[in-house]
């Protein structure tokens, strides 16, 4: 019996919250061994795990695993939440590339200074409502399912509802004009295995503050 994947990441979100969501809602149970200054970055790089000298890395199935993209789609394929053959592979593939653009916009807003904190926020919002939510809205009515792909839970729905959840913190009534992705809220955030992981004393990190962005800054040199 192989152990658990083990987390090499800061004591955040970033780049390795899509991981732990995606894991949590396989149902993989995971650890972390969180990088809390520059010294422990710094072990990890001499070590020479880090393929290109970054975080996340993921040791999983005898592998350390970087760059966020590899790591996702290699845990999306082993529990089966990659679609069924290529074209559903190739849309599901589309569908996260989108929720990833959204999300980064929202995961650099606390780095960024005080004065264009506003400005962005309002582009964020702007973008969510008006270039990615009317997509997931349109599929999920266009086809009448459940799911973004193969009526069945992917990679995409996990990512999406990520991203929602990531928007509704920015703004809280940011779903109001998308009945069908309210609805897609309440169905993927009731599955087990992320009903669990959205519940108080989980894996899932609260959203960036001032603090935590302090810890980054130091531990990256940013």
């Amino acid at each position: 019996m192989a152990g658990k994947p083990k987390l090499h990441y800061t004591k955040g979100r970033g780049k390795m919250e899509s991981i732990r969501w995606l894991l949590a809602a396989a149902g993989v149970e995971f650890e972390e061994e969180f990088i809390e200054t520059k010294e422990d970055l710094e072990k990890l790089r001499n070590d020479g795990v880090l393929l290109f000298q970054q975080v996340p890395m993921v040791e999983m199935d005898g592998m350390k695993m970087v760059q966020t993209r590899a790591i996702l789609s290699y845990i999306a394929a082993k529990y089966n939440l990659y679609g069924k053959d290529l074209k559903e592979r190739a849309l599901i593939d589309m569908y996260v590339e989108g929720t990833t653009d959204l999300m980064g916009m929202i995961m650099y807003l606390p780095f960024q200074p005080a004065d264009t904190k506003e400005k962005n926020l309002a582009l964020i919002i702007e973008r969510a409502t008006t270039r990615y939510f009317p997509v997931y809205e349109k599929a999920l009515k266009d086809h009448g399912q459940d799911y973004l792909v193969g009526n069945k839970l992917s990679w995409a729905d996990v990512h999406l509802l990520e991203a929602i959840l990531m928007a509704e913190e920015c703004k809280p009534d940011v779903l109001s004009a998308f009945p069908l992705l309210q609805a897609f809220k309440g169905r993927i955030s009731n599955i087990p295995t992320i009903k669990k992981f959205l519940q108080p004393g989980s894996q899932r990190k609260p959203p960036t503050d001032e603090k935590f962005v302090a810890v980054v800054r130091k531990i990256f040199n940013i």
